[in-house]
């Protein structure tokens, strides 16, 4: 595709959506939500959501070292298989958000596969001095320029994926506040093709955000044609999760059946002790 060929996808969406819309409201898409946080509500709460949107949700705690700055981050077995537990037998998916790319140190084989699926994004990188900054807390002269940054934010992208198995990359496409006026200009074909290809090559589904109604249709557009999973998600807290229009619009507009959707395959409960 050339650059003005992605351009112009961005045009012929909307021709796209009409056609995807026709031809997939038969399709029993799943009704599924990947990125749910329980901050400030209780399991209880999120899950008469779930009932009343008809929309199932997996839910993720942080996951990694200390370093990460979070209410609660869990960084071993015992943490880890904690939060497990406690989500052991609801109607959920259970998931951790993996933070930072040393994250799968923190734990043992034998306690991430009792995990449905793991989800990372790249929203926390390198600053200047190399440690942990979170980019929606970061200021423009921390950024630098918009072209530099765009670089070192496509190769963290890859380095996220590579740090471990992966299942989803998330928030895909977001851009600092002071970029986003530029997403258009800043996301070229040849930095989408970079993150798609990697995400492929590490078989992690593409997040479709109905939070932040990220990516846009050309991004998604290339990761389609480029034969990559997407999954459903809103990075939600208490009472925003499960809103997943968005997702299904694009689903829609890319003509995606469930086949070219990512569902995680529950794990039995381990027997009683």
């Amino acid at each position: 595709m050339t650059r003005r060929g992605f351009l112009a996808s961005a045009a012929a969406g909307v021709t796209g959506w009409a056609a995807g819309r026709a031809k997939s409201e038969g399709e029993d898409l799943p009704r599924i939500d990947l990125h749910v946080h329980l901050d400030n509500s209780t399991l209880d709460a999120v899950l008469g959501l779930s009932r009343d949107r008809n929309v199932k949700f997996g839910i993720v705690e942080h996951a990694g070292t200390k370093e990460n700055v979070y209410p609660v981050v869990l960084s071993n077995d015992e943490e880890l298989a904690a939060w497990i537990d406690s989500l052991e037998g609801r109607p959920v998916y259970k998931g951790v958000q993996a933070e930072w790319i040393d994250w799968a140190g923190c734990f043992s084989k034998d306690v991430l596969a009792r995990l449905d699926f793991v989800l990372a994004d790249a929203m926390t990188m390198p600053g200047p001095d190399g440690r942990r900054r979170k980019l929606w807390e970061a200021d423009a002269a921390e950024l630098g320029g918009a072209e530099s940054f765009m670089d070192r934010y496509v190769d963290w992208h890859v380095q996220v994926l590579e740090s471990g198995p992966v299942s989803i990359l998330a928030n895909v496409s977001w851009l600092p506040e002071a970029f986003k006026a530029d997403y258009d200009t800043l996301w070229t074909e040849s930095r989408v093709r970079k993150v798609v290809e990697a995400a492929i090559r590490r078989g992690a589904a593409i997040e479709i955000n109905g939070g932040m109604k990220l990516p846009k249709r050309p991004f998604l557009w290339i990761a389609k044609d480029a034969g990559a999973k997407f999954s459903f998600g809103t990075n939600g807290r208490y009472p925003n999760m499960g809103k997943i229009d968005y997702c299904l619009e694009m689903a829609q507009a890319l003509d995606l059946t469930s086949a070219g959707l990512f569902v995680p395959a529950s794990k039995k409960p381990r027997p009683a002790a």
